[in-house]
């Protein structure tokens, strides 16, 4: 150890393959001096081999900016997925004990204590006063989730904890009959009468539709198919890209609007900017008011009604996950229901399977006994030669 007082304080001096360092500890005390000289001198060594000094990792609420920074890059072309994170992330905050903790100290433990307090939370006044739904957990513990997996990736932290979902959410499963979609049609104004009338036959998420522009639309069927088709560039997952067909009503619809339009937008709203979301959905509660139906009718149900029809239709759950760029067939199979009669099909497509497999070993076999049979009369009819 090489250490020296200058004035009141110790610096430490030593060489390190063929490199001189020199440096002020700030300190009063040669023991400490020696102690950060050796520290020094580890962390040199340390990396030589290529071990990286580890860093503590940030608290979650110094790292909530660099979250919505990275949300912002990666979905600069959806306000409203930056807006959700936003919003999500604020309630996460408003939680000091996860808000001051570090992202390596964020355990299964502390998790429960938020989602145990945010389940006591209570909304709304009077006859409305309820507690916060297991959906609204979900979806900040969802963000929670993607902001650990983020810090993951950026290697500030090694594992992410067990995030489990709450059970009881809500499922809206509405669909809408024929009749009823008649009535809403004829009511809805524009442009969400063609909006509705696009995913009912598409399938489109609402996210979707609203960014589809005409480049991405061809009213012209491809060689040897019936129908036109539109693109969808991207969505809420990698399957989300896909190629779907269009109706014939769907087609008409298409052409009469690209007739008109005078921007890229398929849905433009006001400037050169697409028909924002929430604004479909202001004109579609008045719609839904005017009608009576259920609250559970929301403008993804429009999606939800395609999906189940297909199912009725008998559409595979294989197919229904192309068209809807579902991210796994496990969503895709809600809407498959086999009838009894789609049931005894099915058995009666493996009966013809079994019994003509069971035909063509048969004549293989017979085919042969043939052939052996053949050449062992062949054999015996042969004469004898005498030598």
């Amino acid at each position: 150890m090489s250490t020296f007082k200058r004035g009141k304080t110790y610096w430490y001096n030593f060489w390190w393959r063929d490199r001189h360092v020199q440096a002020s500890t700030h300190q009063g005390s040669q023991r400490v001096a020696r102690q950060m000289e050796a520290a020094h001198k580890t962390r040199l060594a340390k990396g030589e081999v290529g071990i990286e000094e580890k860093h503590p990792a940030p608290a979650l609420e110094d790292f909530a900016k660099k979250f919505i920074e990275a949300v912002e890059v990666r979905s600069a072309d959806k306000p409203a997925t930056i807006d959700f994170y936003r919003s999500k992330l604020q309630r996460l905050l408003e939680f000091h004990p996860l808000a001051s903790a570090r992202l390596d100290a964020i355990s299964e433990a502390l998790i429960e204590r938020y989602v145990q307090a945010r389940r006591n939370k209570i909304i709304g006044q009077g006859d409305g006063e309820r507690r916060l739904s297991p959906a609204s957990v979900n979806r900040e513990l969802a963000t929670l989730r993607r902001l650990l997996n983020l810090a993951k990736e950026w290697k500030l932290i090694g594992i992410v904890p067990s995030i489990k979902m709450l059970q009881g959410e809500r499922q809206r499963d509405f669909v809408l009959s024929h009749e009823q979609e008649r009535n809403y049609l004829m009511l809805a104004p524009q442009p969400l009468k063609d909006v509705a009338l696009l995913i009912l036959d598409t399938g489109l998420r609402i996210g979707e539709t609203v960014s589809l522009d005409w480049a991405d639309v061809n009213l012209d069927p491809a060689n040897g198919a019936t129908y036109g088709y539109l693109r969808v560039r991207e969505g809420k997952s990698k399957n989300a890209k896909r190629i779907v067909s269009l109706t014939a009503r769907v087609s008409q619809m298409l052409a009469v609007r690209c007739s008109e339009s005078k921007t890229k937008w398929v849905v433009a709203g006001e400037g050169d900017r697409p028909f924002v979301a929430t604004s479909l959905d202001h004109q579609h509660i008045k719609v839904r008011r005017l009608l009576g139906l259920s609250k559970d009718f929301v403008i993804h149900s429009l999606r939800h009604t395609m999906l189940t029809r297909l199912g009725e239709a008998g559409v595979d759950a294989f197919t229904i996950m192309k068209i809807a760029g579902h991210s796994s067939i496990t969503v895709s199979q809600r809407y498959v229901h086999p009838s009894p009669e789609s049931l005894e099909r099915a058995f009666e497509r493996l009966e013809l399977l079994n019994a003509n497999a069971a035909m063509r070993r048969e004549a293989k076999l017979e085919a042969t006994t043939f052939a052996t049979t053949s050449a062992v009369e062949s054999t015996d009819e042969t004469p004898l030669s005498v030598s």
